[in-house]
């Protein structure tokens, strides 16, 4: 600002209102820090090499940092720093950023996550791990992201193993990318119980279709709606199997794995065999002892009944059947008598 031109606005204004000097230097301060001054929501806690913005973004990608950078705003939203050489993220600066739902830490030099490293990101929505060197996911590494919707995780050359409970806690998530990675096999438990998964990325890695990947083909074949790559999720071995879609072999798996019997399913039949053996021995035993006592208690109530029968039929002919067996014979040496006299 040319500060000749402005004094010399500052003189022809009409004389009846003179500033004193002090008052026209303030003027001057003021104009400069309006003029040149960012916004303060540009500038507090912006890392180094970094551009913060108003709306809570925070842009690093591309700064060729080394370390997570520092110094962050609170209040962060969207942390991008992609394409630099950061090789860890350190859980006691990224869980100070509560209200963080992006975070893009793609093409970095990343190694090894954890659960500690997003204890504290309870908002987190977007996380994208594409394009590192992590080996390893460990068990419930995604579990404090229970609001998290998507997860990247692509083209990382060293991913050999995902630990089954790694995305257990995971309920909120919808879209999955494993793709491009070393994977022979992936332990879907915990994915199948996921409520809302609905997209599920697993091309280009080297999936072994054997029996320990046959729940995953069969999951492929019954739910290839979810696989948008289906078509280029394939078998890397045995080599007769080499080439196919995983999704193809579902039922050819499931028939070929449970075709024979092994050791523990002898030893399981054996043991139903043994049960059932002695269950049975048990309830012939408890129906013929059963039987026994019903048997005595029948022949015993009948003994009781005899006796009684017998005082019956010895009271009975005196109150009348014995009269008529005591006339009968007079009856019958009368009739004989009547009919010896008629001859």
């Amino acid at each position: 600002m040319n500060y000749t031109n402005l004094q010399g606005q500052v003189a022809n204004v009409k004389p009846h209102y003179q500033p004193s000097a002090q008052s026209l230097r303030l003027i001057i301060l003021l104009i400069l820090v309006m003029g040149v001054a960012p916004s303060p929501a540009l500038t507090a806690g912006c890392p180094a090499r970094c551009v913060c913005d108003d709306q809570l973004v925070v842009q690093c990608a591309g700064q060729h940092l080394t370390a997570f950078p520092t110094d962050l705003p609170l209040a962060t939203r969207q942390l991008i720093i992609s394409n630099n050489r950061i090789v860890e993220l350190p859980p006691l600066q990224l869980n100070y950023l509560s209200d963080l739902v992006y975070l893009d830490c793609s093409n970095n030099s990343l190694t090894e996550i954890s659960m500690s490293t997003f204890g504290n990101l309870g908002k987190l929505a977007y996380l994208d791990l594409s394009f590192n060197t992590l080996t390893r996911i460990e068990d419930r590494t995604f579990g404090p992201l229970s609001s998290l919707v998507m997860l990247r995780m692509t083209d990382n050359p060293g991913l050999l193993d995902i630990h089954p409970d790694a995305f257990a806690k995971n309920s909120a998530l919808q879209v999955l990318d494993v793709s491009r990675n070393n994977l022979t096999v992936l332990n879907i438990s915990s994915l199948i119980a996921l409520p809302t998964l609905r997209s599920v990325g697993l091309s280009g890695n080297s999936w072994s279709c054997d029996c320990d990947n046959e729940d995953l083909c069969l999951w492929v074949h019954i739910e290839a709606f979810k696989f948008q790559d289906e078509g280029q999720t394939v078998c890397r071995g045995p080599p007769d199997l080499q080439g196919q879609r995983l999704g193809e072999l579902g039922l050819q798996l499931r028939s070929r794995c449970h075709q024979g019997l092994g050791s523990w399913d002898y030893l399981f039949f054996l043991a139903i065999g043994f049960v059932i053996f002695a269950a049975g021995t048990v309830s012939a035993w408890a129906i013929g002892v059963v039987m026994v006592l019903y048997e005595r208690y029948v022949k015993k109530k009948s003994e009781q009944m005899d006796p009684d029968d017998e005082v019956e039929q010895d009271t009975g002919p005196g109150t009348g059947g014995g009269g008529g067996h005591h006339a009968n014979p007079r009856g019958n040496g009368n009739l004989k008598n009547t009919g010896h006299m008629v001859v």
